[in-house]
């Protein structure tokens, strides 16, 4: 349920990763007797002692894109220097049209009952948690105890009203540490959190991707897996599907937000995603330079160990040699968008010379078998629908060939032929001719359905979902859509011979980007002369 609709504000707002700051400066409490003040200091010491110790200074202070004290954090280089937030402050940027991001330092505890995070505020200038301050609390509360009040929904398309007001809310507060008292922690972190929704347009393996993984990436990669994810709205089939995945983004189990009631304790943390474009990571709003490439990367090094299993299960013909013929996936519909004639393109594939593969993904297929078909794929082919957010698995210098129907040119373009130019695979884009749309058999050839589908879609997406997306089936012009075969045959024409019994663990291997020690103990590929 892709919205067809193109919001240029970051190229006309300026800087994606510009933010705003928004401080609130406290009032000056009054004065502890000094005898407190030595109490709170000694044992606030003997508490933090094992931190120090143990761990580099960096790995606690866990930069947000701010320098502090000499360290500088990586979550994108275009993000304003956050030096100025000291403990207790939240940082908000509402800048972007896609999606809010607010940032929290100090002693941070969550409220799973009321939805809610609280940061409460310390004296001190380390970002640690002031726990023996809280403890002398002296029982009063005055109209300065709630320093600042921000509310996010941590989901990114914040442009869509419809899909937000179905995403839960996040009440973030900061306030006096001496509150603290009444709100004890339960579980200690001693790494950040990053706090995001799984509701919205979930389920759709699209937006699963787009608006979920692909931003958890960008905002989680500096982290290097050493963060805790927060999930409201969490779904258990969502961290099931894409466990092997989020195992490689973060060492720690993922926590469900709002059914885990337990109080949990954080120095810093991170509500919201950021997101780039459809599909897409964007190395120069990062400091790490990361790209499309290194999430593709990342992927591999996720379902590798899944894949050798698979391989390992199957039986495998023990002969000599086989004829390697290029692989060619045909993402299969069924209802609206199907090819009706899918039979005669697997068929004409054939009489090319591809070796056919036909993938019907439902959402309980398991991913990490896509991922190996497609992964060791040469060519796949698909109408335009979210299933074509799997070209994400294929090969860069792969072939995508995208079948587009009429009314969606500018879908098609922009969720997937632009991402998959980005990701280094060589991409084709079919646009079928009105003869070959059922529609041709639904309204008079003038109609401007047919002769102009710009005039209908420009008028929203109800227009384009219920004539072009809902009621339109295909058949292909088997003579015209050979040529896009034959072209993206052209570099495949070759026939490579190798060893059978090398061919599975080995190749996959090599087609994973693996290295020779983790193909299964092999040390090197040969073909046979």
């Amino acid at each position: 349920m892709v919205h067809y609709q193109r919001y240029n504000l970051l190229k006309r707002g300026g800087d994606e990763e510009a933010g705003t700051l928004v401080f609130l400066y406290y009032r000056s409490r009054r004065p502890k007797l000094w005898s407190l003040l030595f109490l709170s200091l000694v044992s606030c010491t003997f508490i933090l002692l094992p931190y120090l110790l143990t761990t580099s200074s960096s790995s606690h202070l866990y930069s947000l894109g701010l320098q502090s004290e000499g360290l500088v954090g990586d979550i994108d280089a275009k993000a304003p220097l956050c030096s100025a937030i000291s403990n207790g402050r939240i940082w908000c940027d509402r800048s972007h049209f896609r999606s809010d991001i607010c940032r929290m330092k100090g002693d941070i505890r969550t409220h799973s009952p009321s939805s809610s995070v609280f940061l409460y505020s310390s004296k001190s200038s380390n970002g640690f948690f002031n726990y023996v301050s809280s403890m002398v609390y002296d029982g009063e509360e005055d109209q300065d105890d709630e320093l600042q009040h921000e509310r996010i929904k941590p989901y990114t398309r914040k442009w869509e009203t419809s899909v937000m007001d179905t995403v839960d809310e996040l009440d973030l507060f900061s306030k006096r540490s001496n509150l603290g008292v009444h709100h004890p922690c339960d579980v200690i972190h001693n790494v950040p959190a990053v706090i995001f929704s799984t509701g919205g347009y979930t389920g759709n393996v699209y937006h699963d991707f787009n608006d979920g993984i692909v931003p958890l990436y960008i905002t989680s990669q500096h982290f290097d897996k050493k963060v805790v994810f927060m999930i409201l709205d969490y779904h258990n089939w969502w961290v099931t599907k894409y466990g092997d995945i989020l195992s490689h983004l973060s060492y720690h189990p993922i926590i469900d937000f709002t059914g885990d009631d337990r109080t949990h304790c954080f120095m810093e943390a991170i509500a919201g995603l950021r997101i780039h474009d459809e599909l897409t990571v964007d190395s120069r709003l990062l400091r790490s330079n990361k790209s499309i490439v290194d999430f593709r990367n990342l992927l591999d090094r996720a379902y590798w160990p899944r894949i050798r299993s698979l391989i390992q299960e199957e039986e495998t013909e023990k002969v000599q040699y086989q004829v390697r013929k290029p692989k060619l996936v045909v993402l299969s519909r069924n209802g609206s968008r199907a090819i009706v004639n899918e039979n005669m393109v697997v068929k004409t594939s054939e009489e090319i010379g591809f070796e056919v593969h036909v993938l019907r993904p439902e959402r309980t297929t398991e991913l990490a078998r896509i991922y190996r078909l497609l992964n060791s794929s040469d060519v796949m082919v698909g109408v335009h629908g979210a299933a074509l957010t799997h070209f994400l698995f294929m090969q860069p210098d792969s072939v995508f060939i995208q079948i587009i129907p009429l009314g969606t040119d500018w879908a098609a373009e922009t969720y997937y032929g632009e991402p998959a130019r980005k990701l280094g695979l060589k991409y084709i884009g079919y646009k079928i001719m009105a003869r070959e749309s059922s529609l041709f058999d639904k309204y008079d050839k003038d109609d401007p359905v047919l002769r102009n589908p710009r005039s209908l879609t420009k008028k929203g997406w109800e227009y384009t979902k219920k004539i072009y997306l809902e009621d339109q089936t295909l058949r292909l012009d088997l003579a015209r859509f050979r040529k896009r075969l034959v072209r993206a045959y052209e570099p495949h024409n070759y026939i490579m011979k190798v060893p059978k019994d090398t061919w599975s663990l080995e190749t996959e291997a090599i087609k994973l980007g693996m290295n020779d020690g983790d193909a299964d103990g092999f040390k090197t590929f040969s073909t046979p002369p």
